[in-house]
Formats: C-alpha cells, structure tokens, sequence
C-alpha cells in the first residue's frame, strides 16, 4: 500500500478522480467531509447501506469533496472497493453510463477495450470474487450486457438488477464497497431506480453510495434518498468569507486586497470563481506557479474580473490561441471526456500535432488529463468543469455545430459501434438536424437520427431501461412523417410506459398509436395496441372495458389472414380467455384458451403458453377438476422457471396457491407464496414481494397464524397499489372481529373501501363478505345477512370451490344463524346438497357438519364429531374451537355438563392462544352455566 502511494504521488496519479487542477487548498468543509468519513465507517461497522446524496451548484466544490474523501482512504487501515462513475449530459443520461464505468473500474476494462479482452477480463474478475459457480453463470451474461459485450441475455428489469446488485455485494462481504457517482443530475432514471434498489435490497452489506448532483436533480425526482433506511442530505452552501480568504491566501499569497476584495465580492462564496479568476491571471502572466500555489510577479493593478462565472470563463477563453479555442470546441462537442483519436477524427488533425495543443490546455487548466490506470477513461482528457465545456460550445455557430456532430456520430459509431453509446450518436445527429433545419439535407438526418433513437430505444430496452426506452421510442416517432410507422413507433413507447409504471402515459401514447392505425386502415395493429389497452383496463379495475376491447381486437386478428394464424392472436386470446374466466363467463373462456395454447405450441411462443396453461387450469379448478388443475399449474410454473419468465412466473405462483386454497390445502398455499416471496426478493421483484405478501394471508388466518397473517397484511397494503392486491388482504379484518378489535377491523375495511366498486367479481365478493362479518360482530345481523347473500351470489359465477364463496357460504349460514332464523340457515345449509361430490371440499364438509349440528338437522352429537374431526384434519384451529365450544353448548344444554368439560378446556386454550377476547368470554359464560349465545 505504501509503494502504491509512492508511486502515484511520483506519478501524478490523483486517485479515482480525473486530475482536475484543484490546487487550491480544502477549505470550508471539513464539517461536510468530516460527516461522511463517520457515515463511511458506521456503514462498515455495522455492515449496512447508506446512501449520502451531496448537492450543490456548479462550482460550490462537490467534485473537490469526493477527491478528498477518495483520499482518506490512503490513510486507513483495511481494504476498501473504490467506484467512481461520470453521468454522461446528453439527452436525459445515456443508460446505466455510470454504472457500466464503474463495473468496467473494476475489471479494469477501458472503454474501448476489444470485446474478447473486455470478456476475458470480466470472466477474470468474476472468478476472484463470485466464488460460486452458479452465480458466476448468473452474473456474467448479465454484467456482459450490461458493457454492450454479446448479446442481450434478458430484458427483464428485476433479472439484470439482481445480477448487478449480487455482484457487489459480493465484493462487500470481504471489504466496504464505495460507489461514487458524479454528475448524477444527468442520470438516467432507471439508474436512479438501481441506485435506490440496490440501497434497498443489498442494506445488509456494507454498501456505500455517495452521490454529487445539481439542484435539478430535486426537480426531476422531488423524493430522492427520502425512502431509504440509511440517508444523509449534504447541501453545499456557499462558503463564508473567511473560508473563501483562505482559499485566495493559500492560492496567490500576498495577492493586492482591492483585487482580492473584488473577487471576493463577485465570487459570493463559489471556490471555482476564485479558481478561475487565478487561472486568468495566470494565463495574462501576472502570476506564476509556485508548487502547489501562485505568486504574484508583477503589478496587477485595477483588475477588470468578470461579474459572472460563464462570463469569467468566457473571457480566459477568448484569452487562449485560435488553435487552443478550436481545439476546445471540438472537445466541447465530444463531451465532457474525449479521447485523443476521436478528438484527431473531429478535428482533422494528427495527433502529434494536437498533443502540444492539449499538453497546454492542461497546463492553463482548462483540461485535465485522466491518469489512473484503473479508470476506464485512462488517458482520456476532459474538461475540468462541465460549465467551460458548455461555453466553448456555445462559442459555435450554428453551421458549425452541424457539421461538427455529424462527424461526431461518424467517430462514435465507428469506435464504439451502434450499440453501447446509441443514445449519444443519436443525440449528436439530432442536434445536427435541428442547427439546419432548411438545409438539402435536413430530411435525409432527420432519418438518420429517427433510426439512431430507434436502436438507442432498443439498447435501452435490452437493459430493461422501460423509462429511458420509452422516451427514445418517442423522440423516433416524432421525426417519421409516415403515420403508420409514428403509429407503430408510438405503440412501442406506450407498451414501455406501462413497463415502467407510468399508466396515464402509457394510456395516453397507446390512444394515440390505435387511433392513428384505424386512420390508416391497419385493422390488425389497432389489436395490437388495443390489447395493451385492456391490460390497462384490467389493471385499473375496469374488467368489462377489457373484455370488450379484447373481443374486438380478437376479431379484427382473426379477419386478417396474415395475423390469424400470428403470435397476436394467441397472445389476444390467451389474455380475452383469462378476463372471461375471471369474469365467470366459463364456457368462452375455455374455447379462446383451447385456441391460444395450439398457437402458442405451433410457435413456441413459452410466455402465451404459460398463461394460457394457468387460465386453462382455472378453469378446470372451477369445475372441481382440481388434481387436473393443480398438474397444469405446476407445469406452467416449471415452464415460466424454465425460460426465466419472471412475470409469468408470478402469476403461475399465485395460481398454484390459489388452486390449493381450492383444495383446502392451506398449508401448502402458504409454502408456495414463501417460494413466490423469496423468487421475487432474489429477483428484487417489489412487486411480486407485495403480492407474494398479500397471497397467503386467507390461509394463514385458517390455519390460526393470525399475528402472521396481520402483518403480512399490513405489509402488503402499505405498498399495494392495485385493487387485486389490496384484496388479498381483506380477510385480516375478520381477525380483529374475532378478536373484538371492531374498531381496527372498521378501520382496516374503510381504507379498502374503494374495492366495492370494482367490476371484478372476486374483489367485491371478498369485499362483501367480510365487511358482512364485521356487521354481524357489530350486532347488525339483518344487514349483514343480506350483504353477506349478495355476496355468495356473486360467488356462484366463480365456483364454489374458490375459497371466497367457501367463506362467503360460511358467512351467509353465520349470519342466519346470528338473526335468530333457524328456517333461513336451514334453506341455505340445504344449498350444499345439490353440490357434487368432487365439488365439496372438506372446508364444506366440515362446515355442513358443524351447521347440521348447530341446527339439529339430524344427529347433532355425530355431526358437530364429524366437523372436529375434518377441522382437525384441516389444521384449522379457529373453526375447530368454535365446533368444540358449540358442540359443548349443546352438551349443557342437554344436561351434560361433565362430557362438555374437556370440549370446553380445549377451546378455551385455541381461543387464548389466538387471543379472540369475546370467544373467551363466551367459553366462560358456558362453563359457569349459563349460555354465551341467543336462545
């Protein structure tokens, strides 16, 4: 460690951080620095993430604070994993740059490493720090496409962040990872979602992440860091004067006070004014370096110093040689960062030649040269603050920007391909088009640049970039004139809008794309993007608006000859099958998914397979075929783990649980959503964690594990924000009735209130039934018998296999019972008897025993032993104690008091490890000898 630094001192080697002229002392922030060096080591200690998010102005000094915080880590014991990474300032971020930088750190890739060297390097890499085979194969197609080498491996967003996050996480469980990103007001937004879930998923590790941003930042996501466990805020303010006195004294020593006093005044406490204004003075000769600061060699006078930082760097610029200024905008043009043969490329000269040229600017320090050999920028030169970038481009005339980018998209393009850096060719091109707009050839780059956000919307897309892709897709659609084309790029956008979780966007592109597609005739793209409207229909509640729009694009499909027999006809069946079967409208449903699976199989087409498979097996449980149905839905689950289809893997795992609650296997149901919970968690799915939450929380209060049900509700409906979730989590209502916490289950049942009025027959059946429970425990029997028979009503279009019209059927006979009307509870018990065999489940079963009992319809004592019985075969504690202290009533109330005495023990030690307070008071009130209940 102590040659390392040796030599990079000898070297001039500043570290992770471009050499960026700073010679000007650290002052005025040590309080800043001093708080994330302590931040740094809790997070080490205590091996957990921390994000410190530093925001300030251009010039205020973040860059300076990350430089020195790099170099607190030469004087410390122990190991630690450096990552620093620039945000790229075009467009709205080119995706994941920074991150691809600081992966490319650390397997010291350079950014225009040879595709064979940068994977030998990478698998490298990956063999010292994922020890783990299987990881290792996990990993390394993910980083590879994360670095533009090889083809793209998956475009599921939840797959590539795994990837990522596992891979530092890994190097955090030897030493404390470090990740810096600069710039990062120039983020992409699904980087900053990587950032945010890598904070969240990874807080057991020793992850620390420093990001340096502008203000903008705040406006673009108003949230940032505020949801994190682990969060500092650390604005830079602008430094008081002493502080700034002491950065001129260490800079220019014994500099005149009326010079001093002027800078001061115009500077307002900003470092890089007070830097830049040394820098001119240097460049007029009036200074000369001196080690690490400036003396004054001559008079300086009345100095003229610009009254603003843009105009101040405007002035040293003007200052510099004609071949300095026109180097500096071609530099400007590149970015930030260039290298020397793209720079020779722009410019037209040879290298030896601009090498005199940039060894100058670097000594007057406007650039600055990038000498850590770990970097991927090794060797590269940049401007030392992105502020002198944009005042020498805006030096160019508007001809000369055009001709300028036009070469710069030809010398990306050459050296870096079309892939990896897409979005910068395309915004070069595009900023060539728009500096001519009337030229000759304005409609040939308008082409050229719509087909470059094209192939940047589909790199975008490979990395599972939704936000960033859809934006690309856009920018494409508005340079193409043909409407059919705008329409299909357009339904591109739209489709990666609802990817991204903008639904209001999403809606707004796809109206648009279906709109313009029935102007123009193409019947069968207006399916397409109608399809995408029903989901949004679906999803927002609205299930009949889906059905109708699905039934139209199916039979727009099914006219066209080239689409009848296409993976869009399968996919609008398989989707239109599944909204009928969901709506209870069997019979179709079956016929569409028949169709959709023998498409599906003629074109391997494994996604629409799989949800044809699990509406197919639906289907199936609703008819009592539930050992068919449980084989379909393994299958389609092996199938979606198979082919990595994560979304569709969601879905299997939900209807695999469901299907056993149809079974009343509760158990199982509850081992398969913790499978679901702990795939989408590896995933960093959170929304399949929400739902793998909500799944079990019916089964769970059956099998008497309230306290977990409760909190896997609770969970759940903090972050569920879509009706179907939220509906899972209704039953916990029923736990606090049981409990006596009426006020609580009020509470609960009032936020989700909402969900009555949705078009889906389970949500407003779930719904129905337990707010009739609730009434019923509020004394308000007639009204809730009369919701609680709505509600099986509805249930008779799901199945009376499905767990809600089980319980829905159980409220309707509670709530007779409780109004006092035996002939009621008797005519509805009776409904049991038309039920078939296969259909009536043991729930049923015991439930028909325990209300025969209830009701003396035939041998009471054997019924309510044959419902203990199959509730003790269930594993469901809470029915089972209600059976017992029932059958123990009656016991009394036929004299036999000493036969109801063990009953009665055994439902007093359910109801209080259950701790339902009222049921314990009923028990009482029978063993003291009198009745808890109504005659």
């Amino acid at each position: 460690a102590q040659l390392w630094r040796a030599l990079r001192v000898v070297s001039g080697v500043r570290g992770g951080l471009r050499s960026e002229g700073l010679e000007a002392p650290f002052v005025g922030r040590d309080r800043e620095l001093r708080q994330i060096k302590d931040l740094f080591h809790a997070c080490a200690d205590e091996r957990r993430a921390a994000l410190v998010s530093v925001t300030g102005i251009a010039g205020i000094g973040k860059s300076r604070l990350g430089w020195e915080f790099y170099k607190y880590f030469d004087g410390i014991v122990g190991e630690v994993w450096w990552h620093r990474g620039r945000c790229l300032a075009y467009g709205e971020g080119v995706t994941y740059w920074a991150l691809a930088d600081m992966v490319r750190m650390r397997c010291r890739i350079a950014e225009d490493e040879r595709a064979d060297a940068a994977v030998a390097k990478l698998r490298a890499a990956l063999d010292e720090h994922l020890l783990d085979e299987d990881e290792r194969r996990f990993v390394e197609p993910r980083l590879a496409q994360l670095l533009g080498l090889g083809d793209s491996e998956t475009s599921d967003k939840a797959e590539l962040f795994a990837a990522w996050r596992l891979f530092f996480e890994r190097l955090a469980e030897s030493d404390p990872v470090v990740l810096l990103f600069e710039d990062l007001q120039w983020a992409d937004t699904s980087l900053l979602d990587f950032i945010e879930y890598l904070l969240e998923w990874s807080r057991g590790h020793a992850l620390f992440v420093v990001t340096l941003a502008r203000p903008e930042l705040l406006e673009r996501r108003p949230t940032w860091g505020a949801g994190q466990r682990q969060f500092t805020s650390v604005y830079l303010e602008p430094l008081p004067d002493d502080a700034m006195r002491a950065l001129l004294e260490g800079l220019v020593p014994g500099l005149p006070e009326p010079v001093r006093e002027q800078i001061l005044a115009r500077a307002e406490g900003v470092p890089l004014y007070a830097v830049e204004t040394v820098r001119m003075l240097l460049d007029r000769g009036v200074l000369v370096e001196d080690g690490s600061a400036y003396e004054v060699t001559g008079e300086v006078g009345a100095l003229d110093v610009p009254e603003t930082l843009h105009a101040l760097i405007a002035a040293r610029l003007d200052a510099l040689s004609e071949q300095e200024r026109l180097l500096l905008q071609d530099g400007a043009v590149l970015g930030k960062t260039f290298t020397l043969p793209a720079l020779a490329g722009l410019s037209g000269l040879a290298e030896t030649d601009l090498e005199p040229l940039l060894a100058s600017l670097v000594r007057k320090e406007v650039l600055g040269l990038q000498a850590d050999p770990r970097s991927p920028e090794h060797g590269q030169y940049g401007f030392l603050q992105d502020i002198v970038r944009k005042v020498a481009y805006e030096t160019l005339a508007k001809g000369q920007r055009k001709a300028r980018h036009l070469a710069a998209a030809d010398q990306l393009t050459v050296t870096h391909g079309e892939g990896e850096v897409a979005e910068v060719v395309a915004a070069h091109l595009l900023a060539a088009h728009e500096a001519a707009l009337d030229a000759p050839d304005a409609g040939e780059l308008k082409t050229r640049a719509r087909d470059a956000f094209v192939s940047a919307g589909e790199h975008a897309r490979s990395l599972a970039a939704a936000a960033e892709a859809c934006r690309y897709f856009e920018q494409a659609a508005d340079l193409t004139d043909d409407p059919a084309r705008r329409a299909e790029l357009t339904l591109e956008a739209g489709a990666l809008a609802w990817g991204a979780h903008e639904p209001v966007k999403a809606r707004e592109l796809l109206d648009r794309s279906y709109e313009t597609f029935v102007e123009v005739g193409d019947m069968a793209a207006a399916a397409r993007a109608g399809e995408r409207l029903a989901n949004l229909d679906f999803h927002e509640g609205h299930v009949q608006d889906a059905v109708a729009r699905l039934e139209q694009a199916y039979a727009a499909l099914r006219a066209d000859d080239e689409g009848a027999g296409g993976a869009d006809l399968a996919a609008v069946a398989a989707e239109l099958g599944r909204f009928l079967a969901l709506g209870g409208e069997h019979e179709r449903a079956f016929e569409l998914v028949e169709r959709a699976l023998e498409l599906a199989a003629a074109l391997d087409l494994p996604g629409t397979l799989a949800g044809a498979l699990n509406t197919k097996a639906m289907l199936l449980n609703a008819r009592g075929r539930q050992y068919e149905a449980r084989l379909l839905f393994e299958g389609a689950l092996a199938l979606t783990l198979d082919r990595n289809l994560h979304r569709s893997a969601g879905r299997a795992f939900n209807n695999l649980a469901d299907a056993l609650e149809h079974g009343d296997l509760f158990a199982e149901a509850v081992a398969v959503s913790d499978r679901r919970l702990e795939y989408a968690r590896r995933l960093g799915d959170r929304l399949g964690e929400t739902i793998a939450l909500a799944a079990p929380v019916t089964s769970l209060m059956l099998l008497g594990r309230w306290s977990e049900a409760l909190a896997h509700a609770g969970e759940s409906t903090e972050r569920a924000t879509d009706a179907w979730t939220k509906a899972l989590t209704i039953p916990a209502a029923a736990i606090h009735c049981e409990r006596g916490e009426l006020e609580q289950a009020r509470q609960f049942l009032a936020g989700l209130a909402a969900l009555e009025e949705s078009d889906d027959l389970q949500t407003v059946s779930v719904y129905m039934t337990f707010e009739a429970g609730l009434l019923r425990a509020e004394g308000r029997a007639e009204e809730a018998l009369a919701l609680a028979d709505r509600a099986f009503a509805l249930c008779e279009r799901i199945g009376i296999t499905a767990i809600i019209s089980k319980l829905a059927l159980t409220e309707v006979l509670e709530g007779a019972a409780a109004l006092g009307d035996a002939d009621a509870a008797r005519d509805r018990l009776a409904l049991l008897d038309d039920v078939p065999r296969g259909h009536l489940t043991p729930l049923l079963r015991a439930q028909q025993a325990r209300f025969r009992g209830r009701l003396a319809v035939g041998d009471a004592d054997a019924d309510f032993r044959r419902a203990e019985r199959l509730f003790r075969e269930l594993e469901t504690p809470f029915y089972l104690a209600v059976t017992l202290l029932e059958h123990g009533e009656l016991l009394v109330a036929q004299g036999r008091s000493t036969d109801a005495e063990p009953l009665l023990a055994e439902a007093r030690d359910v109801f209080a490890g259950l701790e339902a307070a009222p049921w314990l008071g009923r028990v009482a009130a029978v063993a003291a000898g009198g009745s808890g209940v109504p005659a």
